[in-house]
């Protein structure tokens, strides 16, 4: 991400004049140009931490790994929401463990930033197919299963502009959505395919909900945020109805339960996957190897797992206790 697209004024004009020009020798790649022009920034707002943070990111295009830490740390204390992505930073620099390095905030900046082109560039540039690969997925397991493809309440995790929300919106009585993007809720609400939107972060949006609430939950392309998938796995498992159904997208990774890419989004390994399946209840009716995106026109590798919560014994096929 450009520093200079999550950049706010300094509140002096000759610093905004010079970030500008420290910002565009970073791009293109006059990095001791950069890192000069970012410490005449600092003389005159000290506190700027988007100059911080280009600063650091100079330095460590510059190989010097000690001055990028001191710059990228200044930065993240400066903004401690981190909406700067510096902490992908320290992470690549071994300076901060992996599992830390995205933040909700750095996410919510991302992708408010991202929401006015989001469907152009996701599509268009990256091939972007996930809720369309979802949307057979998880009809495919509901022809297994033996359930209907239609479903009475569905949540969408990560809505983002509501690609997945009109993917469904066919299929799906009332569909919700949760982001944690301003930005994106807004491109959402556009599409009149969700019947309410949520402003949060996914595990503390879904708290909200009472048990069962839901027949069908998505997460497409938002768990490559997160590196610890356990409280997600929980708080869907609470939330998701007898015989429905977890549908979502991960980035692929072998060996490690989870990686940081290069990328700056989580892998998670096939392994992981089953075992926090079985952990929170889930069986396992779909675990397909797909690419959802490219990557400068590579396919990235992932999965895309549809995992069903079993029929309470007892209950009619309606998966819900009889009276």
């Amino acid at each position: 991400m450009s520093v200079s697209r999550t950049t706010r004024s300094s509140g002096d004009l000759l610093a905004d004049r010079r970030y500008g020009y420290a910002d565009t020798a970073l791009t293109e790649g006059d990095f001791a140009a950069a890192a000069d022009l970012a410490l005449q920034v600092l003389e005159l707002a000290p506190d700027y931490a988007p100059a911080h943070a280009l600063l650091g990111r100079a330095r460590a295009a510059l190989a010097d790994r000690d001055g990028a830490v001191e710059a990228l740390s200044r930065a993240l204390a400066c903004d401690p929401d981190d909406a700067l992505g510096v902490r992908l930073d320290l992470a690549r620099l071994g300076a901060l463990a992996p599992e830390s390095a995205i933040t909700p905030g750095y996410v919510r900046a991302l992708f408010d930033d991202y929401a006015p082109r989001f469907d152009r560039h996701l599509v268009r540039s990256l091939d972007y197919r996930g809720p369309e690969l979802i949307h057979a997925a998880v009809h495919r397991a509901a022809t297994d299963l033996v359930r209907p493809a239609r479903f009475a309440r569905m949540l969408d995790l990560g809505c983002g502009t509501g690609l997945v929300g009109r993917a469904f919106a066919d299929h799906a009585d009332l569909i919700e959505g949760i982001d944690l993007s301003p930005g994106m809720l807004a491109r959402a609400r556009k599409t009149r395919a969700y019947a309410a939107l949520h402003e949060g972060e996914l595990v503390t949006a879904l708290r909200r909900f009472p048990d069962d609430a839901f027949d069908l939950v998505t997460a497409a392309d938002v768990l490559v945020y997160i590196s610890a998938l356990e409280p997600v796995f929980g708080e869907v498992r609470r939330v998701v109805a007898p015989r429905g159904l977890f549908a979502f997208t991960v980035e692929a990774c072998a060996g490690a339960d989870v990686l940081l890419g290069d990328g700056g989004r989580y892998a998670h390994s096939q392994t992981y996957l089953r075992r926090l399946a079985a952990d929170a209840g889930f069986e396992v009716a779909r675990l397909d190897e797909v690419s959802t995106r490219e990557d400068r026109g590579e396919a990235v590798p992932g999965f895309l797992a549809v995992l069903a919560v079993p029929r309470r014994r007892g209950a009619p096929d309606g998966g819900r206790p009889a009276g």
